[in-house]
């Protein structure tokens, strides 16, 4: 695979719907288990392939043990609401 960019734009939509399904339960259609790497290198192209290909509003977060926590932007402002993440005076700006 000596590019990546190549083999996203010629990837059919089935090709991506198996490797993302492959991510989402950590088993290949066969119901055999993803290595560690397997699992890493699929989740990487299935971003790359929906950064590329698709057109997504929703935003993600990494939950507690690594998994990915899909959300919503308005679920996203909800859950960071009132919290200050800096706060500066005066005369620091």
């Amino acid at each position: 695979m000596n590019d990546i960019n190549k083999v996203i734009d010629e990837m059919p939509d089935e090709v991506y719907q198996r490797l993302r399904a492959a991510a989402e339960t950590g088993k290949w259609e066969d119901g055999t288990a993803l290595s560690s790497e397997q699992k890493e290198s699929t989740l990487q192209v299935v971003m790359l392939y929906q950064a590329r290909k698709l057109t997504q509003t929703d935003h993600f977060t990494i939950a507690a043990g690594g998994e990915i926590n899909e959300l919503s932007k308005s679920q996203l402002k909800k859950q960071f609401r009132g919290e200050a993440i800096a706060e500066f005076k005066e005369p620091e700006l």
